[in-house]
């Protein structure tokens, strides 16, 4: 446990108590901290004692009456308190196993934590947990959680993790569900392992659990041309895509007659694979897994119509380009066209960006490198601004997966770049420069 404090927030109950940056909470009502989620369930009470191991090398006791759910008014050195447990597993899909080498190293961590899931909502697959952690979840009522299903058939999830835990998923989330825990689901499809009536089966099994499974997504497995020494994966094509769709709409189907929810949805890059317009906004009832990649397009569509339609008229002239990758660029160019339609003044390029980083099979914007976008876009006019997605950057900073920084892109391509989120409204405002 490592409950060092590393700020203390202005006029907080810890302020007041007179805790400082440096001093480490060893116990809560006398009961010794694992992690933060020891902390987060222990700190809620109306009445509380701490002790403090402070930073002059003393212990002591502090007594607090606050309101319940109240919280002290401190940040961690280490958020979880812990080390962030390691995946377990070998799934023949993993994605971390296809990066090539010399990437930094943070990069090659596999995280399989579901204080990660609860808190950041990461997708966990449960096979690094003993039973006593499962009852310590249910006991801290940690929910919702996120995770990584595939499948619900025992045997065929052993294959795909290359894992023997992982055959105890379906009795784990039985025991979720009879204790109220709240989950969230995805399915990576790989063809030919948990596809056709493996999949149908999964969804059927998920379904039954519909009071708390809330949504499961399905996304296609990620392929990069740095498989040397990998099993065989096949990707998902334009037949599978479609075939995928016709499979997760009957189920849909069912469950909006039933429950009155889709339930299950396809990622957006399953609809470009199958060459299908996205759907309407409302088929995503509220887009629960929209962070998965599912509803994005929708989403963004939604606001940016609606940020059209209450945007300041201007006639300035500007140029900008936004750079997509191979999935987007279609649905990126009727954007830029409904936009232009309003202002004729503003010129809008959209540039597809190939991704020869990871091989061209990786047609997602969020995984595109610098020194791809440096490399097709060298010599281009490119305008008053090149606009990228934030989703591109590593969290809270300016660094690509390749570690090219914008910094890098815009000294090499001598432009100014504008990062912006998945938001519609932000979008617009970057092109019209407001």
């Amino acid at each position: 446990m490592s409950a060092i404090i590393k700020y203390v927030e202005p006029d907080s109950i810890a302020e007041e108590l007179g805790l400082e940056a440096g001093d480490t909470i060893i116990k809560i009502n006398n009961t010794e901290i694992k992690d933060v989620l020891d902390y987060r369930f222990l700190i809620n009470d109306e009445f509380i004692t701490l002790t403090v191991f402070t930073k002059q090398g003393e212990v002591a006791e502090v007594d607090i009456e606050k309101d319940a759910y109240e919280p002290l008014g401190v940040e961690f050195e280490n958020s979880l308190m812990d080390k962030p447990l390691h995946c377990t597993n070998k799934c023949v899909f993993c994605f971390i196993d296809q990066l090539p080498k010399g990437m930094r190293e943070s990069l090659y961590f596999k995280d399989d934590d579901t204080r990660l899931s609860f808190f950041q909502g990461n997708y966990v697959t449960f096979t690094n947990l003993d039973d006593d952690e499962i009852d310590r979840i249910i006991r801290l009522r940690i929910s919702p959680i996120n995770i990584s299903v595939h499948t619900m058939n025992p045997d065929l999830r052993v294959k795909m993790l290359k894992n023997p835990k992982a055959a105890r998923l379906p009795e784990i989330m039985r025991k979720l569900c009879d204790n109220g825990i709240i989950m969230n689901c995805q399915i990576v499809l790989c063809p030919t392992y948990n596809d056709g009536v493996e999949l149908s089966y999964t969804i059927e099994k998920l379904y039954e659990m519909r009071e708390y499974v809330k949504s499961v997504s399905v996304v296609p497995i990620g392929l990069t041309k740095h498989r040397e020494g990998l099993c065989p994966m096949t990707a998902v094509d334009n037949d599978k895509a479609r075939e995928l769709i016709a499979e997760i709409e009957k189920w849909q189907k069912k469950a909006m007659n039933e429950i009155g929810t889709g339930f299950v949805y396809a990622s957006d890059e399953i609809y470009l694979k199958a060459g299908y317009e996205i759907p309407e906004s409302n088929a995503y009832c509220g887009f629960p897994q929209i962070e998965n990649g599912v509803g994005m397009i929708a989403s963004l569509r939604e606001e940016l119509t609606d940020a059209l339609k209450s945007s300041p008229a201007t006639e300035k002239n500007r140029t900008v380009t936004l750079v997509t990758g191979a999935a987007v660029h279609s649905t990126m160019c009727n954007f830029a066209e409904e936009i232009t339609k309003k202002y004729p003044h503003i010129k809008i390029n959209v540039e597809k960006i190939i991704n020869n980083f990871f091989g061209e099979q990786i047609t997602v914007s969020g995984l595109l490198c610098g020194c791809d976008i440096i490399e097709q876009l060298r010599g281009k006019n490119l305008g008053d601004n090149l606009i990228i997605t934030k989703n591109m950057l590593r969290d809270g900073e300016n660094v690509l997966l390749d570690d090219v920084t914008t910094e890098d892109i815009e000294r090499e391509l001598n432009t100014k770049i504008i990062a912006v989120g998945d938001d519609g409204y932000e979008l617009l405002e970057a092109i019209l420069g407001i």
